[in-house]
């Protein structure tokens, strides 16, 4: 009996050698990889917005991963909050108020306090249980895991129908859990990025029973969606951030990347990671070329810092109690604009415009919604009334008025084009459609007919400016998982066409179309004044204005 128990023991001291050498191997590659990714983020993210991507995801890795990054990088990155918060009035969304979770994250990893920017309690909103949950589960999760960032206690928020909890939250979360024990954002089969991303707020609640018992069902399901590559596919495609999202989660409950359990056919998740990257170019988001993606860079570097800081010991990426806190730089230290000259990559024929027709407002549009991106548009002579002194805020736009908005927009020299029998060559749209078709602006109806007078509806709007986007310098590519997280917070996606989706993704990733409407509203008619605050912000977005 005893000579048989000493041979087990060999065996499994022979296993665990071999993986924690295997490990250790993995580390020396994680590290280099770490080190350049950092470099290339530093370069490629060199002025940090407030954003889902080039934002504030990077300046968390880069803050957590020890890499040298000099001081004015995050001090930049604070003043521009600074600003940003101070012209939203410390309103960052009215609706997904996960803007407000990953900001505190951000300012938490540089050391910066969020219940005072600008004088605004960024903590506040999270007290509101029923806004924080309105885009679904992705709300209570972000909110603990910003919460507890810090150990930050939930401010009483006045306004909120009802005070939101830790508890609250996480009985949320665990009210979601799907019978085969993963989270989805809709349906009733487990996404695997959701899954770990309900596991990474659930990490630090393992003292309670129920929390514990869901853990480790979700932690099931991940091992049993987990396939051969060691990876995970999201929508049928094998892609980095649900590998990302998983590997995430082991580390904040705890888990060795190498655990039999998450080791399929040999590869781990930390191999099916790395088989993303390319030295000196970031991560793909698919293996199969489909290009480097900013985001699968993002996630990736943040997730090989977090294993790198689990493994020395160290608190996980979300466990920010060992941040230093800093002093708040000087107020009113805003950065400067940059200059209207437009993107590097835009077209050369797109120009930057000029004020010709200063203080110029319609009587319709006093107190409208998009009064400020019509005056800024008609002061540019970008837009013209339907009279003088008229606008028609909310009357629908036709295809040849659209042709001329987004020509002039640009700053394209007229071009003739008789391509379309139904635009008569005396028409007064007939050059704007010429340009427009010219650059690939607008395409026709069919093949020699482009329907001028036809209303474009919201969907195909976007799919326009999308392409004026790309015209201007702007980087229009947005992966499959992207375009899923960006239009499942409405409620109607699922009547978007497939053909429209990247552009609309695009559009509401820009913020060229506004993310605070409940629905898209695809095949709605556009109105003027909706065609006009794309038109601006697209400008905005392209230095262009």
């Amino acid at each position: 009996m005893m000579k048989k128990l000493s041979i087990l023991l060999l065996i499994l001291c022979l296993y665990l050698s071999s993986s924690i050498q295997a490990f250790a191997a993995d580390q020396a590659e994680i590290s280099q990889v770490v080190t350049n990714t950092a470099s290339y983020l530093t370069k490629t993210v060199s002025e940090p917005h407030v954003g889902s991507i080039g934002g504030e995801w990077a300046v968390i890795g880069l803050a957590r991963s020890g890499y040298s990054v000099p001081q004015h990088y995050y001090d930049d990155y604070y003043k521009v909050v600074e600003k940003y918060v101070k012209e939203l009035g410390g309103v960052l969304h009215d609706k997904k108020y996960t803007e407000y979770s990953r900001v505190i994250l951000a300012l938490t990893a540089i050391g910066k306090d969020p219940s005072n920017v600008a004088g605004y309690n960024l903590l506040e909103p999270l007290g509101d249980f029923y806004k924080t949950n309105w885009q679904g589960i992705n709300g209570p999760i972000f909110a603990l895991i910003a919460l507890d960032s810090g150990k930050y206690e939930i401010p009483v928020n006045k306004n909120a129908k009802t005070q939101a909890t830790r508890d609250m939250y996480i009985d949320e979360i665990l009210a979601r859990q799907l019978a085969d024990g993963g989270f989805a954002l809709s349906g009733t089969t487990a996404d695997p990025d959701v899954t770990g991303m309900a596991l990474q707020a659930l990490a630090k609640y393992q003292s309670k029973e129920k929390v514990k018992a869901a853990t480790d069902k979700a932690v099931e399901a991940l091992s049993n969606m987990q396939n051969n590559s060691g990876g995970y596919a999201t929508w049928e495609t094998e892609n980095l951030e649900s590998a990302a999202q998983v590997l995430m989660a082991l580390c904040e409950l705890g888990i060795r990347p190498d655990d039999r359990r998450f080791t399929k056919n040999g590869h781990n998740l930390i191999d099916n990671l790395l088989s993303y990257y390319r030295e000196g170019r970031g991560f793909l988001h698919t293996t199969d070329g489909s290009g480097e993606n900013l985001m699968s860079t993002e996630q990736a570097f943040y997730t090989l810092v977090n294993v790198q800081r689990v493994d020395a010991g160290k608190t996980s990426l979300y466990d920010m109690t060992d941040v230093k806190k800093g002093s708040q730089p000087d107020a009113g230290n805003e950065t400067k604009s940059p200059e209207n000259g437009g993107l590097p990559n835009k077209n050369k024929d797109v120009k930057p415009s000029v004020i010709t027709n200063a203080g110029k407002t319609f009587t319709d549009i006093q107190g409208h919604v998009k009064q400020k991106s019509i005056e800024a548009m008609a002061a540019r002579n970008m837009l013209n009334g339907i009279t003088d002194t008229q606008f028609a805020p909310d009357q629908t736009m036709t295809r040849a008025e659209f042709a001329a908005i987004v020509t002039r927009s640009l700053g394209l020299t007229p071009k003739a084009a008789s391509v379309f029998k139904d635009v008569p060559a005396d028409s007064w749209y007939a050059h704007y459609v010429g340009t427009a078709y010219t650059y690939n602006l607008i395409q026709g109806t069919s093949e020699d007919t482009f329907t001028p007078e036809q209303t474009i509806t919201r969907q195909e709007a976007a799919v326009m400016v999308a392409r004026a986007a790309k015209l201007c310098g702007l980087d229009t590519n947005v992966q499959d998982i992207e375009i899923r997280d960006m239009l499942a917070q409405f409620t109607d996606y699922t009547k978007t066409a497939e053909w429209a989706r990247a552009s609309l993704a695009f559009s509401y990733r820009e913020h060229i179309l506004s993310q605070e409407m409940i629905e898209i509203q695809p095949e709605a008619a556009v109105t003027r004044s909706e065609v006009s605050d794309m038109l601006y912000h697209l400008l905005m977005a392209s230095k262009l204005l």
